[in-house]
């Protein structure tokens, strides 16, 4: 609505406004920018530094996991060869029962009796 004085309540308003310094919005930026620049390019730094570690934390991670895998393997192994043992010395005892018989059988034959 129109005012009293029969104005718009916005009239004037801009005329109140204090012009703009350029250079003083230049050297606010500056001082606000010089205020966390140093902080800002620290927190970076760290940041970086931070990455790079975990880089290397993931790759000496992954060799851990690679050695863990080995040692697996290699238990797989020694059980298969206690195993491949334990059949040999079955089959080490079959043969011997086999010849065993085969001696019985032929000292039979030699008396004389016919299996």
């Amino acid at each position: 609505g129109v005012g009293p004085s029969g104005a718009s309540p916005d009239e004037g308003v801009v005329e109140d406004l204090p012009l703009i310094d350029e250079k003083a919005v230049e050297q606010l930026t500056e001082g606000l920018i010089s205020h966390y620049l140093p902080d800002l390019q620290r927190s970076k730094s760290a940041l970086q530094e931070l990455t790079q570690n975990q880089v290397v934390l993931l790759e000496t991670l992954e060799q851990e996991i690679s050695k863990f895998k080995e040692c697996n393997s290699i238990l797989d192994i020694n059980a298969l060869f206690s195993e491949a043992k334990h059949y040999h010395n079955k089959l080490v005892n079959i043969r011997n029962e086999m010849m065993m018989l085969h001696e019985k059988t032929s000292k039979l034959k030699v008396s004389g009796i016919n299996v």
